[in-house]
């Protein structure tokens, strides 16, 4: 990073500096350097990089900047639009949007599911500049008239991977067929599969592609390791482990709703307060329990993989993975929720026999072996056979053909006059083998007389 690598250098304006400034951020991440320029150009871009590396800013102050120099939104509409694959992250990107365009006439708004339609069709009437929405809710607002494209200018969508894989692909081609086609698109997503490849290819236009630190590694400033142990006893180390480390803010992440209730209640009956946040719950159960989180009234929270993309708690200390998620991908988010912003986190893995494929799975992902940690009193019975990085085998090559030299004009007609004399000469063999029939005698007879 250069020493003109600041905000001031990438060309954004003196209110947005000073929003910037508020929120004591000095150097720009890499993200932020490599995108903001050419977002501000009007340039399509399609980023690839971590979570935790400020893709949120990446993309919101260079709209901001560029929304500035507009009109107003007028009623019903939206100048840009942000989707987000869940509620979380949407508040999220609409608090950074409202801190970083405090000081310009802009307005911005979030809508999302799991809470009544009115209210926000009731906010949206006077228009946004900016709209941070979740698919499913965005589709129903526009279907009752209470959004409205046709002045919409920028068009983001945040977490690209992870909208895949919540199954949102149908309402997003939904959305996009009712965008303006005149419009800068942009695509930020953690990590680029073939199914992420394939929609940006038809969603951006020459595209700048930028890619921050591999989508499939983890950030330096998280030291992350497996502790092998059987299923049944890994509430208890669970507990062990919170207690011995004095852990004051833990996020576990485990992969059902059942577990997540299941886990806090033994917590809370060892006096570890914890709560759960998962898609059953209400929003306003989740937002209260994620703001007691942060606020540290509660040390433990307990979350699905729902809340694996929007969650941002500063200088989080701890994730453990109380089970290996499915998708190997959601590894990465899941630990990216510490060692945030240059900060030291470490993530821990509780790993039983039966989750060996997806520990596989995950080292694969990352190219490397995790280190592995055997604790006192709690050694696997069954034990978590030993890894190893795998290669895809290679492909077997086809057997070349072999070549048939193709016959010019002349040598073709010559091979069809022998072909044709060939069937005149065994057409008269045949006659000439024929037997004759005694009236062909009578015929020659009768012939040679009358000569």
């Amino acid at each position: 990073m250069s020493r003109d690598s600041t905000f001031t250098s990438l060309g954004l304006s003196s209110p947005i500096l000073k929003a910037i400034a508020d929120q004591a951020y000095k150097i720009p991440t890499a993200i932020q350097l490599q995108a903001i320029p050419p977002v501000i150009k009007g340039r399509d871009v399609v980023a690839i990089a971590q979570t935790g590396t400020g893709k949120s800013a990446a993309f919101i102050l260079p709209i901001l900047q560029r929304l500035s120099k507009g009109k107003p939104a007028e009623a019903n509409q939206v100048r840009a639009l942000i989707l987000t694959p869940t509620r979380e992250l949407a508040v999220q990107v609409a608090e950074s949007a409202a801190n970083y365009s405090k000081y310009l006439p802009l307005s911005s708004e979030v809508v999302y599911g799991g809470v009544k339609i009115n209210p926000q069709m009731m906010r949206l009437r006077k228009g946004a500049d900016v709209l941070v929405a979740t698919p499913g809710r965005l589709l129903d607002l526009y279907q009752k008239n209470a959004v409205k494209f046709n002045r919409l200018e920028v068009f983001v969508l945040d977490e690209a991977d992870r909208m895949l894989d919540l199954g949102f692909i149908s309402d997003i081609s939904k959305i996009i067929q009712c965008l303006p086609k005149q419009r800068q698109n942009l695509m930020f997503s953690a990590t680029f599969p073939d199914d992420v490849r394939k929609l940006a290819r038809g969603l951006v236009k020459n595209s700048v592609e930028i890619s921050v630190a591999g989508g499939n590694k983890v950030t330096r400033t998280v030291k992350h390791w497996v502790c092998p142990v059987d299923k049944k006893k890994k509430p208890a180390l669970l507990v062990y482990f919170i207690q011995n480390n004095n852990w004051q803010q833990v996020l576990i992440f485990v992969r059902t709703k059942k577990a997540a209730n299941k886990l806090t209640l033994y917590l809370n009956n060892n006096e570890i307060p914890a709560v759960a946040i998962h898609g059953d719950k209400s929003q306003a159960a989740r937002s209260r329990a994620l703001n007691e989180f942060k606020q540290n009234k509660i040390s433990i929270l307990v979350a699905t993989d729902l809340a694996a993309r929007g969650l941002d708690i500063e200088q989080l200390p701890c994730v453990i993975n109380f089970d290996l998620p499915d998708v190997a991908a959601d590894y990465i988010h899941r630990i990216g929720r510490t060692g945030r912003a240059g900060s030291e986190g470490q993530a821990v893995s509780l790993v039983c026999a039966d989750e060996f494929e997806k520990l596989s799975d995950i080292e694969h992902l990352l190219n490397q072996l995790l280190p592995r940690k055997l604790i006192d009193g709690f050694e696997p019975a069954h034990d978590v056979p030993e890894s190893r990085l795998w290669k895809k085998p290679a492909k077997l090559k086809k057997p070349k053909k072999p070549k048939v030299k193709r016959a010019n004009a002349n040598t073709e007609v010559v091979l069809q006059q022998k072909k044709k004399k060939s069937k005149s000469k065994f057409s008269k063999k045949k006659r000439t083998n024929m037997p004759k029939s005694p009236d062909s005698k009578v015929s020659h007879t009768r012939r040679d007389k009358r000569n």
